[in-house]
């Protein structure tokens, strides 16, 4: 008795829902104009409020009457004001992940001994992370390698503010006590 139960229970779910979807399709196919009618009212009801027949709600932007006899250098202050507010909204690019790709592919270059590929690309690394401590250290080497030696002292410099005990700190010390004893000085690098 169980088993015929359960085996008609599949065949009654069947039946069941066939027939909503038949009653829900009925449904959809009856009413395409009152859909219609809906959907124009619902469109006429979002125009009307985005218009506003209200003359008090609209700003006038225009300069008082007499404003350029009244203030005649009010358009070069405008300017300057404007030329300001540029400046502050300058923005630097921050992606550490690209930095960090930059200082791979650098390192690629220098053990090649590509050394003006990695200059760029070390380079490159300080544009999208200025602090970076890594990219200072291997620009440095990479500076001091090419025959840059006062603006590799700089970036020694540099590394060593950075993280003044570091992991690279006494090679960047060494470094930097070759370059003073050859002459090269961060004072220098400021061409």
């Amino acid at each position: 008795m169980l088993r015929r139960i359960l085996c008609l229970l599949p065949v009654v779910c069947f039946a069941l829902w066939s027939w909503e979807l038949r009653a829900f399709s009925q449904q959809d196919d009856s009413s395409p104009a009152q859909t219609e009618k809906r959907r124009d009212k619902s469109d006429d009801t979002a125009r009307a409020a985005e218009e506003s027949s209200s003359k008090d709600t609209r700003i006038d932007l225009s300069p008082p009457r007499d404003d350029q006899k009244n203030h005649p250098q009010s358009g070069a202050a405008v300017v300057d004001a404007e030329d300001a507010a540029s400046d502050v909204q300058e923005m630097h690019p921050w992606d550490p992940h690209k930095a960090a790709k930059d200082v791979e592919v650098g390192d690629f270059y220098f053990k090649r001994k590509n050394y003006h590929a990695a200059l760029e690309r070390y380079k490159e690394a300080l544009v999208y992370k200025p602090n970076d401590a890594l990219a200072n250290f291997r620009l440095a080497e990479c500076l001091e390698k090419t025959g840059n030696p006062s603006e590799a002292v700089t970036h020694y410099q540099e590394y060593l503010k950075i993280l003044p005990h570091g992991p690279l700190s006494t090679d960047a010390q060494k470094a930097l006590e070759r370059l003073k004893a050859s002459g090269a000085t961060a004072s220098s690098a400021a061409h």
